[in-house]
């Protein structure tokens, strides 16, 4: 007879940071259906902001305290709350960018705040999960509302191309989660990540269909969140969907989506398969080669192809694919047994830094887009430091983060990022990762040419709202306090262990 779990047994307690988000955009849908006129939903707006700050400030609260939840099946630790910090912050951003955006571009909705408010809630199940059913259901949680929003500009056909290439393409991906996580089941008898984790080590010793099985269902896996991330081959989505989406919610999938991912995957890699080796006594888990060889390819592709882009938003598209491979150096180091802590930190504080500089540079995309989504080519930035000299400034902070120079956001997170991938022994990846960030230099200055050193009257930059400035500044601060003082980060990331007790 099924037993029904008692309150206790489902410890919801652990999973009030998400939880308490997810239930908060269920009410201010229902609020802003009954109660918020059509002409004043800035107020949706505001409360979905303090729905993004009380699930923050309980997340602070509950940052050193470890456990699970549902039966097992959530687990909150270092690891998910540090992920929250990320994703919150992003939604934080991304709603201040949207505020004045929606109203001048007339599809001021109230839905769309509770959309990025579940799909936030998707992405922090995402970090959480402790079962693979739970990713799952997390995935199609962030990924649901983020269809909509990407077609949220209708009848713009550029926004509807957008969204329903995001949908079909997702889709893709979630049959291919569903297949890896079925081989993955029929080889160890479990979808827990630890249950797994126990099966791995005795299937990699004894082979036969089971070890075969276990190998192709994480590479399904890998599928179907590289998709979610947008590292190569599975990016061709990501320039088009970026450029037709509103620019606000092309920001936060930029960020958000990615932070998502890529806590997933490193769930199910460094907490289920870290052991997992196709020879005996081999020290690195046998997906690490596949992962590094994604990388590379991420990391060659997304910086040339970046070169040859003519708008802000395509280029920061396969800007964003190259970013992805950085990251993903750090999910391949973590397949080295003793570096799996050090390069899941590493990811960490990449995706922290990431999350100022690319929000940034969006934000000061929007303050130059017009109102029919034009004025986002890269000529649109000459001689804007003459126009808003301010503006041009965070602008050229945040291109620099992104190629990584000193005192910025951006170095700290590849410096972490190139050191454990050199202590993972996997040299010729770090030598990619460091002639790629010089081969990205050169479209990130391009911008900066533009702003300083071409002859322009500059635009006026109407969409520089207060709310959008509010957005650049938070961005620009960020970017640099993390690039000045990375302590304040490296304090917080020292206690993110998730593979200290799963030394076998």
């Amino acid at each position: 007879m099924f037993e029904v779990p008692t309150i206790a047994d489902l410890n919801l307690g652990m999973t009030l940071p998400a939880l308490s988000l997810a239930f908060g955009a269920s009410i201010l849908l229902l609020v802003d259906i009954l109660f918020i006129p059509r002409d004043r939903k800035v107020l949706t707006a505001w409360l979905a902001l303090v729905g993004v700050i009380v699930s923050f400030v309980v997340n602070l609260f509950t940052y050193n305290q470890s456990g699970s939840a549902f039966l097992g099946m959530f687990v909150a630790d270092g690891f998910t709350s540090f992920f929250n910090i990320i994703i919150l912050g992003t939604a934080f951003i991304s709603i201040l960018m949207s505020i004045d955006y929606v109203k001048r571009t007339q599809i001021e909705r109230g839905e769309f705040y509770s959309l990025i408010l579940l799909s936030v809630s998707g992405m922090m199940f995402m970090a959480s999960a402790n079962d693979l059913v739970i990713i799952f259901v997390a995935l199609e949680l962030l990924s649901i509302p983020l269809y909509v929003l990407a077609a949220f500009r209708v009848p713009d056909a550029r926004s509807e191309e957008s969204g329903m290439k995001y949908f079909i393409l997702g889709a893709f991906a979630s049959a291919f989660f569903v297949y890896g996580a079925a081989l993955i089941y029929g080889a160890t008898g479990t979808t827990s990540l630890p249950g797994i984790f126990q099966a791995a080590g005795a299937i990699a010793s004894t082979g036969g269909s089971s070890a075969f099985l276990l190998l192709l269902g994480a590479g399904l896996l890998l599928v179907a969140l590289g998709f979610k991330v947008a590292v190569v081959p599975f990016h061709m989505w990501t320039p088009d969907v970026y450029e037709g989406a509103p620019t606000p919610v092309t920001a936060f999938m930029s960020v958000g989506a990615k932070a998502g991912g890529f806590a997933a995957l490193l769930r199910i890699m460094v907490v289920g398969l870290p052991t997992f080796a196709v020879v005996d006594g081999q020290t690195a888990a046998a997906w690490q080669t596949a992962f590094w060889v994604v990388a590379a390819l991420t990391l060659i592709l997304g910086n040339f192809v970046a070169i040859a882009q003519t708008n802000i938003k395509r280029m920061l598209a396969y800007s964003s694919i190259a970013h992805a491979g950085y990251i993903m150096m750090a999910v391949a180091a973590a397949g080295t047994s003793g570096v799996a802590n050090a390069a899941t930190q590493a990811a960490l504080i990449y995706l922290l830094g990431y999350m100022f500089t690319n929000l940034g540079a969006f934000a000061v995309a929007l303050a130059i887009e017009k109102d029919d989504g034009t004025g986002t080519g890269l000529d649109n930035f000459i001689g804007l430091a003459k126009s808003r000299p301010l503006l041009a400034i965070m602008m050229t902070v945040f291109m620099l983060s992104l190629t990584g120079i000193p005192l910025t956001g951006g170095f700290i997170g590849k410096w972490f990022v190139f050191q454990a991938t050199i202590n993972a022994g996997l040299i010729p990846l770090a030598v990619i990762g460091v002639l790629t960030s010089v081969v990205s230099a050169f479209y990130y200055v391009r911008v900066i040419v533009n702003m300083y050193l071409r002859d322009g009257e500059g635009d006026p930059a109407e969409g520089a709202t207060p709310y959008v400035n509010w957005a650049i500044y938070a961005s620009f601060a960020g970017t640099l306090i993390m690039g000045i003082l990375p302590f304040l980060v490296t304090n917080l990331v020292d206690t993110v262990a998730i593979a200290s007790t799963l030394v076998p």
